[in-house]
């Protein structure tokens, strides 16, 4: 049986699932990580929950099925049905490798309390952080292993391209494809993702496992 992972390596040699107007519901590749993966005519759940109630919960939303994975309605159901929480529908993007040295100069750090650190290794595995002058940019293993980055500019120095240079550096800093997620809102970061090669695959929505409010829960 195809799995989630098999379904992302062949995005990103460019290879998608049909454009039939279908949704696939597939397993979750760990007790982490779930959710909603839309391609072109195309959508990916995936999840413990019964296939057949998701189908079912797919025809109830009243709506076009090829809207029907990431309508509000269904995935107000999911989250209901699993517990679980919810941030944003992001763009997904990805990119390959690309040889040489990056360009701004970066140093490895493990600064737990830098946000955008903290905020990658509660959704992320193997988690490594370097700083630029004026920013972050973080690599880790997020949904089914895929290899995700993130970066972050500080406000004193947006708008001099350092987004765009360290979105290229981190394809500088790995041997296999990279994913970024970004909400679609958040055009500087589209713009910068794209201006360094990535490129848009589909949409996604990740169900997140709640936080306990305190230690015994």
């Amino acid at each position: 049986m195809q799995t989630l992972r098999d379904l992302l390596d062949a995005a990103a040699a460019g290879v998608f699932p049909p454009a039939d107007g279908g949704t696939t519901v597939l397993p979750q590749p760990s007790p982490r990580d779930a959710g909603v993966l839309s391609f072109t005519a195309h959508s990916v759940v995936f999840t413990d929950e019964d296939p057949q109630w998701v189908r079912a919960a797919l025809r109830g939303t009243d709506c076009d099925p090829l809207a029907a994975p990431l309508h509000p309605r269904f995935l107000t159901a999911l989250l209901d049905r699993t517990g679980r929480r919810a941030e944003t529908v992001d763009a997904v993007l990805v990119a390959g490798p690309l040889p040489g040295e990056p360009v701004p100069a970066l140093r490895e750090i493990e600064d737990a309390g830098h946000p955008r650190i903290r905020y990658a290794r509660e959704r992320r595995d193997a988690v490594r952080a370097w700083t630029a002058d004026g920013g972050v940019l973080v690599l880790g293993r997020g949904v089914a292993g895929r290899l995700e980055v993130s970066v972050e500019v500080d406000s004193d120095a947006r708008h001099r391209g350092l987004g765009r240079l360290l979105a290229a550096a981190a394809r500088q800093l790995v041997s296999e494809p990279l994913w970024a997620q970004v909400a679609p809102g958040n055009a500087r970061s589209l713009r910068a993702f794209q201006a360094a090669g990535y490129r848009v695959v589909g949409a996604e929505l990740l169900l997140q496992r709640k936080m306990p409010v305190c230690p015994s829960e």
